[in-house]
């Protein structure tokens, strides 16, 4: 099984181990009713660095975007993200994934880390055909980043402590890249799978386990825990958040999954794989 920069950490935690996309994750803690309270009360902290990172850049990456996902890329500015899926070309769901738009020409994407390199294949295909080079202008930089999602109530006040910039006052669904626990170029956005606040904090895997350290310090005080992917479960089940796999695959449209409101249709500019088909 693949591992994370946090598995042996987790480990040492006493953490309920078992494999979820190929990695040994975390499932527990404590209970799952503990951790779940934890985070909807106040802050809980899981290892997501099994998702994937990719990125696409230069003068068409715009274009690119907007053909290989349903939402609408004109929607977003600098420092907003975007819930969006990939239409298979069959009328099903090659993944849901979140977009950044760090520029005009540069995306930054996290596909689930069950279909990382099957996300990768197939918008690479159609990234060639553009005439965008791989590994240049549409990256896999997956291998790169560690990743903590650390949400509930308080989780913004307890990440405060460690950078700068204002945190506090981010709107839902937009990031900054900033100083964080003294390191530079880290990836803060105010998403998460939970329902309950919070971010998602991405890292430089060689930075990972230090990162790790600053933030349950910086949250001590708001009761800060590690949290499993069990609990992770029952609070997007909770909120009624889909999972692919469950709400949708490769053969469930986005319009018969609970999708729609990320399917844009009258965008006139968006004329995304499928849309015909609707």
């Amino acid at each position: 099984m693949k591992t994370t920069p946090y598995t042996d950490l987790h480990i040492k935690l006493g953490a309920k181990m078992a494999e979820f996309a190929g990695y040994n994750m975390p499932i527990q803690y404590t209970t799952l009713i503990e951790e779940h309270n934890n985070v909807r009360n106040n802050v809980g902290v899981f290892d997501v660095s099994h998702m994937g990172e990719f990125r696409a850049k230069g003068p068409i990456a715009k274009h690119f975007m907007q053909y290989v996902t349903t939402n609408n890329v004109e929607d977003l500015f600098d420092g907003k993200v975007q819930y969006t899926c990939l239409p298979n070309g069959q009328g099903g769901v090659v993944d849901d994934m979140l977009v950044y738009r760090v520029h005009d020409d540069e995306y930054f994407m996290v596909p689930n880390a069950a279909n990382i390199d099957k996300d990768w294949n197939w918008m690479s295909q159609i990234a060639d055909k553009m005439g965008m080079e791989l590994g240049k202008d549409f990256v896999n930089e997956s291998e790169q980043w560690a990743q903590l999602a650390v949400q509930g109530p308080n989780a913004l006040k307890a990440m405060q402590k460690l950078t700068d910039e204002n945190i506090v006052d981010m709107e839902y669904y937009t990031f900054k890249i900033l100083t964080f626990a003294g390191i530079p170029n880290i990836i803060l956005s105010t998403t998460g799978y939970t329902g309950a606040g919070g971010c998602e904090i991405y890292i430089p895997k060689e930075k990972a386990l230090e990162v790790w350290d600053k933030v349950f310090e910086a949250g001590k005080e708001f009761g800060i825990m590690p949290a499993g992917l069990g609990c992770r479960d029952t609070l997007r089940l909770e909120k009624g958040f889909a999972l692919y796999g469950h709400e949708m695959d490769d053969t469930v449209s986005p319009l018969e999954a609970p999708l729609a409101f990320i399917v844009k249709l009258k965008a006139e500019n968006n004329n995304f794989i499928n849309k015909e088909l609707r």
